[in-house]
């Protein structure tokens, strides 16, 4: 039986119900506004990929089935990811793989930053603005998991990883993420 959200969604592709589609959007939009702002660094560009994102679930061009074992909030992040992989590679100045560049450049202490204001608290920054200082795949996996609260096997699908990588590249990167906190005189509570 498909989650909530999954749920709502079939609703809206079934019945043309706009209340269960605006509740799948209130709920996601400003998660997947940050999640896409760590590839693009433009919160302009990531709102619009966002927008673009609704657009492929309003028109049906993507197909949610209903399993036990895929989330709908896995499947949207999935569309998210690609839809901006997509817009990265239509870009002419990247020459590094965009998915390298997750979180790399941004500075999550600088309060004039729209991403502070979707942070939730003076913890969750601080982890986001350590994210950034390592490895990339190691950044990618640790971002849904902390901040999107999503289960390894729904990470994998969006990592394009089997499981047992991606639970190495979480372990991984939760001790690159433990030297980072002990380096800065923090203890690792996470």
């Amino acid at each position: 039986m498909p989650d909530n959200d999954g749920l709502l969604y079939i609703r809206f592709q079934t019945f043309g119900d706009q209340k269960a589609l605006e509740a799948i959007f209130n709920k996601y939009k400003e998660n997947l506004v940050l999640f896409i702002y760590g590839f693009v660094r433009n919160i302009d560009i990531a709102e619009e990929l966002m927008m673009d994102t609704f657009a492929i679930l309003v028109s049906g061009v993507a197909r949610y089935k209903e399993t036990d074992n895929a989330m709908f909030k896995t499947w949207l992040f999935a569309i998210a990811k690609n839809q901006t992989l997509q817009h990265l590679r239509k870009q002419k100045f990247w020459f590094v793989s965009p998915e390298k560049e997750f979180l790399s450049n941004i500075k999550a202490d600088d309060s004039s930053l729209p991403i502070t204001l979707l942070l939730k608290n003076e913890r969750q920054s601080l982890l986001y603005r350590l994210l950034r200082t390592i490895d990339a795949d190691y950044r990618q996996a640790l971002y849904l998991q902390y901040f999107e609260e999503m289960k390894p096997e729904q990470i994998s699908r969006i990592i394009k990883k089997n499981i047992k990588q991606t639970y190495n590249q979480l372990s991984r990167g939760k001790e690159a993420l433990r030297a980072a906190y002990e380096k800065m005189g923090i203890s690792w509570d996470i």
